[in-house]
């Protein structure tokens, strides 16, 4: 008599190249997909070990990560993410100006949540933290 046991289906990768470039620029894109994809990986590191990602953050650097109660901390992450690893594979000045735009299309994504005079200060707000990593490394 065979017995089966029944587990809950794993997080399965989805096809991605091999290539990790090609992985890391699909995970660093403006688009919203791309960002749920990140988050996806992000809280399954350990399917993408073999890929040698840099996924340790700060956060917002000395900003706050929720400020005025926005929750900027993973539009925050998603950028050290992006900023760590391509320096660590040398082609970050190429992409810095792509990866601050990701960051401020993260920023406007939380903004969207919100409507009237609390969006208003949101979208301000995100133009500050946008404004910044676009002066600063």
């Amino acid at each position: 008599m065979a017995v089966f046991a029944l587990a809950p289906a794993a997080y399965a990768a989805p096809e991605v190249p091999v290539d990790r470039p090609l992985v890391l620029t699909s995970w660093t894109a403006v688009s919203g997909g791309s960002y749920e994809a990140w988050t996806a990986a992000r809280a399954h590191q350990e399917v993408w070990a073999a890929y040698g990602f840099d996924w340790s953050t700060d956060y917002c650097t000395t900003s706050p990560d929720n400020p005025f109660g926005f929750p900027f901390r993973l539009a925050c992450a998603r950028h050290d993410f992006g900023y760590r690893n391509y320096k660590a594979s040398g082609g970050f000045r190429a992409v810095k100006p792509r990866l601050d735009d990701m960051f401020h299309a993260d920023l406007r994504r939380v903004c969207a949540h919100y409507t009237g005079a609390r969006k208003a200060s949101c979208e301000a707000t995100a133009w500050t933290y946008y404004q910044a990593v676009k002066a600063f490394e």
